[in-house]
């Protein structure tokens, strides 16, 4: 993506961000990001294909550190899905405003944008339930709700982006630990399972912190 194009869809993130999708408009958009009117509709016929193109864009990074963090998270299924929550609670750290549009603005899609950007959501929820059915499966989540288990697992990792504050007390590697910790414990993961499924290397990156508040998403 070329740079003026780029900084056009940086400046519509963050005006829907600030405003709801609804309420910004692509004047706004288009001054923020430096760009006329025509530019903007040169590369985007209107506001729906720029909130399609956004929310592709963030999936696709959202799949990328998925994809990164179960390359190194081991093989057991407590080890990837210790992995997969891992990198959620970090992406939703790292990535606030990214993660608001991707999880409040799908509804404002045009209905054959929204059936691909649901589809793309399936996609992302059905990373945990193949590890959680494998896990149950091989014996090592004795869950008897293995859907819901997922959905509760997924709804807290996604309600981080309404209460995290970064100077708050406690940081990232901690609370993805202690999300981990409560992904196991929700599928009901025997002792060795939780032990495997907390391997150092899950939880590195940067200290960051939280305080306290509430939402949840898919």
């Amino acid at each position: 993506m070329r740079p003026g194009r780029q900084g056009l869809v940086s400046a519509a993130r963050q005006e829907f961000a600030e405003r709801g999708y609804a309420a910004a408009s692509v004047r706004d958009i288009a001054h923020r990001a430096g760009v006329s009117l025509s530019a903007l509709y040169y590369w985007y016929p209107g506001k729906h294909d720029l909130l399609a193109a956004i929310l592709d864009e963030d999936l696709d990074h959202y799949f990328a550190a998925c994809r990164d963090a179960l390359a190194a998270g081991g093989e057991t299924a407590a080890e990837q899905l210790a992995a997969l929550v891992g990198a959620t609670v970090r992406y939703r750290v790292d990535h606030p405003v990214r993660s608001s549009v991707v999880l409040s603005e799908g509804r404002s899609l045009q209905p054959e944008q929204q059936a691909a950007y649901r589809r793309r959501l399936d996609e992302a929820a059905d990373q945990f339930r193949t590890v959680i059915e494998r896990g149950v499966a091989s014996g090592e989540f004795s869950t008897p709700y293995p859907d819901d288990a997922r959905r509760a697992i997924i709804a807290a990792c996604n309600d981080i982006t309404q209460w995290y504050r970064p100077d708050g007390a406690i940081g990232v590697d901690e609370l993805a630990r202690r999300y981990a910790d409560l992904a196991l414990t929700i599928v009901g993961a025997s002792v060795p399972a939780r032990r495997r499924g907390h391997r150092p290397d899950l939880t590195s990156g940067s200290d960051r912190g939280l305080c306290a508040g509430g939402h949840s998403g898919t």
